[in-house]
């Protein structure tokens, strides 16, 4: 079933297999939302199958439906021919069906091997613990997936990769046929991404069907056997990944053809608004020194842990710095907290929105008003009036989709979370603003309204850092790119001469095969 004026669904052959799973008309209803409108997915034993969608497509909840977390309001499941009811998380895992969660759901204190059989641990008469086998079983699924991680180390003291893979390796110790994995690189390294896809592999080759929900397009072409479209609530349709481009698969999420994925235009840049010298903080990033000019847009690329977002950091007041001089319209800034940064014109959208940008509790306007409350307040008394008519700006300005102003900020969509979060230092006057991963964990057509922000404050003068670990829109976007490797900047490049190979050698510490430009 296809949304009104949806393009139509086109019939594909599917593989010579029964599907494992058939999830048919299925329909959900919150109040006031209809988050699925008769959605199907089938999906076949040992396929890695991609579900693609906006934020508000109706992926999560479909997913949540499987695993246990919703009872859908219509349509039924079918598991290995059967029909199956899955009222709760702990029968999901019964049938076969493990769910990996963004936010990966462990006991951080616990050892690998603890977590991996949390619940099930293996006994010694009945009371006591087997650490003997709970290891060694612990460490031959790990093995397995060809992953050296210790079984006897504290899950919190992992990276996000081996973090991940512990929770591989507990669906497989379940014997789970049908693995859903829910952005599961959003935090990942280059190196680690190829990792794991390379364990997906793996999956795929033992029979286990993979259910693989990214926003990141590129990975599901790289990945994926076929793709599921969903578009506000409705199933638009399921194609072979080989039988559909990147544009037709975006104009399928979007209802609309994206004519410029990004749309970077040439602007004269003025005179330096934030300068910086020398800025060390030991442990993080040794002498960082760059210009960022009202009118540009300035990339820092580099890898996880290279600490680009710990000089954003530092220069809005988060991290103290152990030398370096930072000036700001020209004039020497000393910035020791946030409050000092604001008072200055510096804004920073932090790369975890949910957790630092954004209290999750409050209303649209109490989450844009809250470095402005001097402006619209009188002898400490808030004016209202004042009030309403800034948040009613910033929504029409920055097309923010919400209810209203007072509608709870946790219940809009990524993309309109992040303009939320954009619209209160436009609306506390800032004029240099520091974006870190501007476009994580917002879909497609969001990204390019992100974009198109951008280039609208670079026009009115405003000078943009980006901060960003997605090549291709710090490629796209940046008028100028500084890379930096484990603390240092390792090169800088002018757009024209910014290629994504030189950009990933000076990432890598390579810079003799790619910072010819610095």
């Amino acid at each position: 079933m296809a949304a009104a004026g949806a393009p139509p669904t086109e019939a594909k052959a599917a593989p010579a297999a029964e599907p494992i799973l058939r999830m048919r008309r299925i329909v959900k209803e919150f109040p006031g939302v209809q988050a699925l409108a008769g959605v199907d997915l089938d999906v076949l034993p040992g396929e890695v199958h991609a579900v693609v969608g906006e934020n508000g497509a109706g992926k999560s909840t479909l997913i949540r439906i499987l695993g246990g977390v919703h009872r859908p309001d219509g349509g039924e499941i079918l598991l290995r021919g059967q029909p199956v009811a899955i009222p709760t998380p702990r029968r999901a895992r019964e049938l076969g069906i493990a769910v990996i969660h963004q936010e990966l759901n462990q006991v951080g204190p616990l050892s690998a091997a603890e977590n991996l059989f949390l619940g099930d641990e293996p006994r010694r008469w009945r009371w006591f613990m087997d650490w003997d086998v709970l290891r060694a079983r612990a460490g031959a699924l790990l093995d397995a997936l060809g992953v050296p991680v210790d079984p006897r180390a504290r899950v919190d003291l992992l990276s996000v990769a081996e973090r991940q893979t512990v929770e591989i390796a507990r669906a497989l110790s379940l014997k789970a046929d049908i693995l859903v994995m829910d952005e599961p690189t959003a935090a990942l390294t280059l190196e680690e991404v190829d990792r794991l896809f390379t364990i997906i592999g793996e999956l795929r080759a033992r029979g286990v069907s993979v259910i693989y929900i990214s926003h990141r397009l590129e990975e599901i072409f790289r990945v994926a056997d076929r793709i599921t479209v969903l578009r506000d609530g409705h199933y638009i349709g399921t194609y072979a990944a080989g039988e559909i481009d990147m544009d037709g698969l975006i104009q399928r999420m979007v209802g609309r053809r994206l004519t410029e994925k990004y749309p970077k235009a040439p602007i004269s840049s003025g005179p330096p608004r934030l300068a910086v010298r020398g800025l060390t903080a030991e442990g993080l990033f040794w002498d960082v020194s760059f210009a960022a000019h009202g009118g540009e847009i300035l990339g820092i690329a580099g890898l996880v842990g290279s600490g680009k977002i710990e000089v954003a950091h530092a220069i809005f007041g988060m991290i103290p710095l152990d030398r370096g001089e930072i000036d700001v319209e020209g004039r020497r800034a000393a910035i020791r907290s946030p409050a000092e940064a604001i008072a200055l014109g510096i804004g920073l959208v932090p790369e975890d929105r949910k957790t630092l940008g954004l209290v999750l509790a409050m209303s649209v306007r109490d989450n844009v008003t809250l470095p402005s409350m001097g402006r619209i307040s009188v002898g400490g008394v808030v004016r209202r009036d004042k009030e309403r008519a800034l948040v009613e700006e910033a929504i029409r300005r920055l097309d923010i989709r919400a209810r209203g102003g007072d509608q709870a900020v946790r219940d809009l969509s990524g993309g309109n979370q992040q303009k939320v979060v954009v619209a209160r230092w436009l609306e506390a006057g800032a004029t240099i603003l520091l974006l870190c991963e501007p476009t994580q964990g917002i879909d497609v057509g969001a990204k390019v309204e992100m974009y198109r922000l951008m280039v609208e404050l670079a026009r009115a003068g405003v000078a943009v850092v980006m901060i960003s670990s997605e090549m291709p829109e710090v490629l796209g976007m940046s008028d100028r790119i500084l890379v930096m490797h484990e603390g240092r900047v390792t090169a800088e490049f002018t757009r024209g001469e910014a290629t994504q190979e030189k950009i990933l050698a000076s990432a890598s510490g390579r810079p003799d095969r790619g910072a010819a430009g610095r």
